[in-house]
């Protein structure tokens, strides 16, 4: 039997947002019932850009409809920019874990987050399409979809890889390809320089950034710019840098790029991390 955390249980058993939106702005299905999981998920833009509703309809085990609620529950709220921007790992981690058997669900939930936004761009297919070489014919998947989750989750086995997008999992033929594949990636790798002593801090998501950005925002720098009738908007969260936009007073001020600097993004390097650059939204 799994080894599941309790929110994974929670989610399982009560899972957030089941069904369909009638009206969706974006749709996105994934994976088979003949290969056991299959996921369809639906979301709703606000007038302002971001997901106000998203729903999900989950054929699968316990880690399939955990993982399809947890991202329902992460991505709300968020802009389709910020949305792209999750991982399976963040699904995986907002879950308290998952066993690694059973990460491929993870990847399922982000695969059918990126074909929904891709269809409300595009206004194309709802339904994922193989692009590439196809190296495990038993389940579909692409050598782009085995790169992908190899460098994301630094994996080193074929079993690994199996865990997380189900790739070698069937007669076995494609295994030493995947062996290949993944030889390759290790050897492009650089290995990666030792922390000064005393200064790592710890590693945080995309997704965990941005949710720390957003609180900090609104607990330690929105109040001190409501006080002299400014506010704040975040408009976007790329690598280090943090998009913002002055509103209010704030918008006209003179002071303006002082406040960007010595209060805005004083905040955010102390309470989020020290590299944050804060810039101007130029519109």
């Amino acid at each position: 039997m799994w080894e599941y955390t309790d929110k994974v249980l929670d989610h399982f058993r009560n899972p957030r947002n089941v069904g369909t939106i009638a009206d969706a702005d974006g749709v996105g299905e994934v994976g088979s019932m003949a290969c056991g999981d299959a996921l369809k998920l639906t979301f709703k833009l606000d007038k302002q850009g971001r997901i106000a509703d998203v729903k999900f309809q989950t054929f699968g085990c316990a880690s399939a409809i955990a993982s399809s609620s947890a991202l329902t529950e992460l991505i709300k709220g968020l802009t389709l920019e910020q949305a792209g921007k999750v991982t399976n790992q963040d699904i995986a981690d907002y879950l308290g874990g998952l066993p690694e058997q059973k990460m491929h669900c993870s990847v399922m939930g982000r695969e059918a987050l990126e074909v929904a936004i891709a269809n409300y761009r595009t206004g194309k297919t709802s339904k994922k399409i193989l692009e590439g070489k196809v190296v495990c014919h038993c389940f579909g998947v692409t050598e782009d979809e085995i790169v992908r989750v190899v460098r994301e989750n630094r994996l080193t086995t074929v079993q690994q890889v199996t865990n997380y997008c189900k790739a070698g999992g069937g007669c076995g033929k494609c295994q030493p390809e995947i062996e290949a594949i993944i030889a390759r990636i290790r050897a492009e790798q650089p290995p990666a320089p030792p922390a000064p002593s005393g200064t790592a801090g710890p590693h945080l998501t995309t997704l965990q950034k941005i949710r720390l950005i957003e609180e900090t925002v609104e607990k330690e720098i929105r109040p001190a710019l409501k006080k002299d009738d400014g506010d704040i908007e975040l408009i976007d969260v790329v690598d280090n840098r943090v998009i913002v936009a002055l509103r209010g007073m704030c918008a006209n001020c003179q002071v303006a790029q002082f406040t960007l600097k010595d209060v805005v993004e004083a905040k955010l390097r102390e309470f989020v991390a020290p590299d944050l650059v804060v810039e101007e939204s130029p519109s």
